[in-house]
């Protein structure tokens, strides 16, 4: 089975998009390019709200990708200027930076090692496996508990059948969420956001809410056919 493309990187700037697009032509890596816009107006046409360009490529590419950016950026932070914020920070900050490097820009992370090496404390490549490898296992670990959303999503799937027909279609998209969200680990790697009881509760309220839903149609068929006859 083809690997799926997965987003890699997200930019509100189609050029800064671009920039990484022209690397991945170069080293001749498949991608796709997703124009995100973040809201529809009244007519569903796209209006002129700010938009994200989601770079996607399939998960087997993710280490080498990170690798290139790692490369490319070497290079980069050589010319790059003292007042730059990066060179205010504690070493405990820039440590911070390295040991979350999924949360910061590769050119952020490789210069936070240059600029810990030229304080007199470096990061070596041992180091930074045992970090990357030690930042993997906690990002496996799934989200907190979903308490309340489990909890409103079984009041909105029982009770709907009383509350507005809408309502029916909100406990839908809250048991389908907890049932089928996933997240993207550095790697490429997709696991489930949510333990696998919030998970179960999930694919409940999912099921109950479409009963739910059948029979607010069925209700509504029958009132029409009702009142249709005086």
């Amino acid at each position: 089975m083809e690997p799926e493309f997965i987003t890699y990187q997200k930019f509100n700037d189609q050029a800064l998009a671009e920039e990484l697009t022209v690397q991945l032509d170069e080293q001749q890596i498949p991608y796709l390019v997703e124009e995100q816009s973040f809201r529809f107006d009244p007519s569903l046409v796209l209006s002129n709200a700010p938009k994200e360009y989601a770079v996607k490529i399939k998960s087997d590419d993710f280490e080498k990708v990170n690798e290139l950016l790692k490369q490319n950026e070497t290079k980069n932070i050589e010319g790059v200027e003292k007042d730059y914020y990066l060179f205010d920070f504690t070493d405990e900050e820039l440590m911070e930076v390295v040991t979350k490097a999924d949360e910061w820009s590769a050119f952020d992370v490789v210069l936070a090692r240059k600029i810990l090496s030229d304080r007199g404390k470096p990061v070596s490549e041992t180091a930074i496996a045992a970090i990357n490898e030690h930042r993997l296992d906690e990002l496996k670990k799934p989200e907190p508990p979903q308490t309340f959303w489990v909890t409103v999503g079984y009041v909105i799937a029982i009770t709907s059948i009383m509350l507005p027909f809408f309502v029916c279609v909100i406990g839908l998209f809250i048991g389908w969420y907890l049932s089928t969200f996933k997240k993207t680990l550095p790697d490429g790697e997709r696991i489930f956001g949510y333990n696998e009881s919030d998970r179960i509760n999930g694919k409940r309220i999912f099921n109950l809410s479409i009963i739910v839903f059948v029979l607010n149609v069925i209700i509504l068929i029958v009132y029409y056919n009702y009142f249709r006859k005086y």
